[in-house]
């Protein structure tokens, strides 16, 4: 990518769906999990810029190309009485790493998210992702020992409905 191009961050729009699809493909496939991403350009255009948008996205462009990606949504902290925010997705492309655009797709989501009344940022890594994990240590985050992320896919949860029934 050529430096003396600058980088902007906008909010996502409807016309990139289509981009913010294209990320989160790099990103599983920089993780090797590119055979687990089963959402299409047009779930994000769905879920994002409908009546009721699921996520907000911001995008970071260079020489109008997009290289960069934050993907949150707010949450409510029962526990804290707080607004906060999660990142899904945070993707930089490889020709862009290294040169402090993830902190700043970082900051400017805790901007978006202050903005709407939001205390606290939360995510979860890959526990293969080294890098990332070493980068969220760096930017002052913790990891929280005492959780766990627990999923049921459609299967599970119809599985679910049947046991309650």
């Amino acid at each position: 990518m050529l430096s003396n191009n600058p980088v902007t961050i906008r909010l996502a729009c409807q016309q990139d769906a289509k981009d913010l699809h294209t990320m989160v493909l790099a990103l599983a496939e920089s993780t090797d999990e590119k055979n687990k991403v089963n959402s299409t350009a047009d779930d994000f255009l769905r879920y994002g810029f409908g009546e009721q948008p699921s996520f907000q996205g911001l995008i970071a462009e260079q020489a109008g190309k997009s290289v960069g990606l934050s993907l949150f949504f707010y949450h409510f902290s029962s526990w804290q009485g707080k607004l906060g925010v999660y990142i899904q997705d945070l993707y930089v492309n490889p020709t862009c790493r290294g040169t402090g655009l993830g902190r700043q797709l970082i900051i400017e989501t805790v901007r978006c998210a202050k903005q709407r009344g939001a205390d606290h940022l939360r995510l979860s890594v890959d526990s293969g992702n080294k890098n990332a994990q070493q980068f969220y240590r760096h930017l002052g985050m913790t990891w929280r020992e005492q959780e766990q992320i627990y999923q049921a896919d459609l299967q599970a949860l119809e599985h679910m409905i049947r046991v309650v029934d």
